[in-house]
């Protein structure tokens, strides 16, 4: 039971940096492109990235 969530956590925490260096590489892209289409494009996607839901706080 002990093993299953170890690897449970590494596999997390591996997903977890590869998504924030999946961001990192959006973000760069967005910022150092030469061209404002590139930039543009780049942008559109950081935006799908991290794009969450609104959460309600009153609920």
């Amino acid at each position: 039971m002990l093993a299953l969530l170890t690897d449970a956590t590494v596999l997390a925490a591996v997903t977890g940096l590869t998504y924030s260096a999946t961001l990192l590489g959006v973000a760069l892209a967005s910022v150092l492109s030469r061209t404002p289409a590139r930039r543009r494009d780049a942008r559109a996607t950081l935006t799908i990235l991290v794009r969450r839901k609104p959460c309600d706080e009153r609920s």
